[in-house]
């Protein structure tokens, strides 16, 4: 159980490295919004992706407040600590993109900030680019898995589709089976031992799987991105994917298509889908690397 303080849009004192991180509510259209900081310095964002929560960058978000960030993650809407104001419909990259700008705005309202964004989260991250250019100085989108850039999203596209249909019809750990063996993971594939701090997570991120499964997939997945804006921000843009997904053309190829059609760098980072979870002091020095590359 989470015991500090939270407040309804604002946010305490910094906390040193190594404690629990200044927690607080935020209200916006549709949803209140968890959200936790830590550090001092220019606003660095972590977006989650679908059925996570600020738990997935624990691991790391010591070492990034350390480096002299302000990191600020948050519990996506309707996921974990941050409760819709109705019942449960489809997310769009769009409502994700609205509720990280006014994260930015709360936290970080002179200055533009950095962004991380992982699987979902980078999606939300590229539609915030996108549409508040002005608002980011660096996205770092780390495996979206905009599988309609793909030469062939058919296939990829279908997956997706059938596993919502085996959570409708058989429950979430067998559509999470389904996931990973469309996917490309193979049934020995070797477990990482997370960080305690993501382990705390656990719990929270099953609860979340009706909701990643329902409705945040196939909106996600399917959406297509504004190849078009993001290429007049590419200065200001990172692609990346794990290593261990270069075999998995949903994950790793979206991001590398992408590349090419804006004109921005790509990065291969550590671990696979979750690196940031798997590898953490390894996942935040590359990453610390590529936000300071317009330096």
């Amino acid at each position: 159980m989470n015991t500090t303080t939270s407040t309804k849009g604002t946010t305490g004192a910094t906390p040193a490295k190594g404690t629990s991180p200044t927690t607080g509510t935020l209200a916006v259209p549709g949803a209140t919004l968890y959200h936790e900081r830590r550090g001092s310095g220019p606003v660095l964002l972590l977006i989650p992706g679908g059925g996570a929560d600020a738990g997935l960058y624990a691991g790391m978000a010591g070492d990034l407040a350390a480096s002299g960030y302000t990191v600020v993650s948050f519990d996506p809407r309707g996921q974990s600590r941050s409760p819709l104001d109705g019942p449960a419909t489809d997310h769009r990259p769009a409502h994700w993109a609205d509720d990280a700008y006014r994260l930015l705005e709360l936290h970080s309202p002179h200055e533009p900030a950095y962004v991380l964004g992982c699987s979902a989260g980078a999606v939300a991250a590229l539609e915030l680019l996108a549409r508040h250019p002005e608002r980011v100085r660096r996205v770092v989108a780390h495996e979206p898995p905009l599988v309609e850039v793909l030469e062939d999203p058919a296939p990829r596209r279908a997956l997706f589709r059938e596993v919502r249909e085996v959570f409708r019809a058989r429950g979430a750990a067998a559509a999470m089976a389904h996931l990973g063996a469309g996917l490309g993971e193979g049934p020995d594939r070797e477990a990482t031992e997370l960080p305690p701090e993501v382990q705390e997570m656990a719990p929270r991120m099953y609860g979340n799987l009706p909701v990643f499964l329902e409705h945040v997939l196939c909106p996600f997945t399917s959406s297509v991105p504004d190849v078009a804006a993001l290429r007049n921000a590419a200065d200001r843009l990172v692609w990346a994917a794990g290593r261990d997904s270069r075999a998995m053309p949903a994950l790793y190829g979206p991001a590398l298509r992408l590349a090419e059609l804006t004109g921005a760098p790509f990065a291969e980072f550590p671990g696979g889908h979750v690196g940031c979870t798997e590898h953490p002091g390894e996942f935040a020095a590359l990453l610390l690397a590529e936000l300071a590359r317009e330096e």
